[in-house]
């Protein structure tokens, strides 16, 4: 049977609010998500619009690199497999890249996107999303270090060529795995 915790970490009770600048305000009249780059349709999705899209729930773990863990946390949102089918990416779009309203940016390999427990998530555990953990919008990537999981999602960009994030910049490891403790770039 697989350990619950990957090596490294410990269990908490709550997700802990980590981020880089302020907690962006979120007016519903005037927010919007774009999704574009090398995609045959380009999106913008107000929030109603993201609201309409057919729901999915997920119970994931979540693993921050800095060593907690909170398990069994009850996703609810978009699956991410539902924007890549509304976009059709291009045969060159590769890789995803994701920039958020506090100047925050990740990216990910697509073909690493497309699992079911990948969701742009609006709630967490029966409750909307608070601002601290991201609302409106954020990727859940259950397998990759929480620093993979952008909260405040404005645009999602599908591009050819690999590009690193703030946190991957900044010397943290771009495959992100926490069952290879895999924390920073070597």
């Amino acid at each position: 049977m697989k350990e619950k915790l990957p090596p490294g970490q410990k269990a908490v009770e709550r997700i802990v609010p980590l981020h880089i600048g302020s907690v962006p305000k979120f007016d519903p009249q005037n927010w919007s998500l774009v999704v574009d780059g090398e995609v045959e349709k380009t999106l913008r999705l107000k929030w109603n619009d993201v609201l309409s899209l057919p729901t999915v729930v997920s119970v994931s773990d979540f693993h921050c690199v800095e060593g907690w863990s909170v398990l069994d946390n009850k996703w609810e949102g978009i699956a991410f497999k539902t924007v890549v089918k509304m976009v059709s990416p291009k045969d060159n779009a590769k890789y995803v890249f994701f920039t958020c309203d506090d100047g925050y940016s990740t990216s990910q390999p697509l073909a690493e996107l497309l699992g079911d427990d990948i969701l742009l998530a609006y709630k967490l555990n029966d409750n909307p999303l608070q601002a601290e953990h991201g609302a409106p919008l954020r990727l859940i990537v259950p397998k990759k270090y929480a620093y993979k999981s952008a909260m405040w999602l404005r645009r999602i960009t599908f591009t050819s060529k690999h590009e690193l994030g703030y946190w991957e910049l900044r010397g943290y490891s771009d495959t992100a795995d926490p069952w290879k403790n895999d924390r920073y770039s070597t």
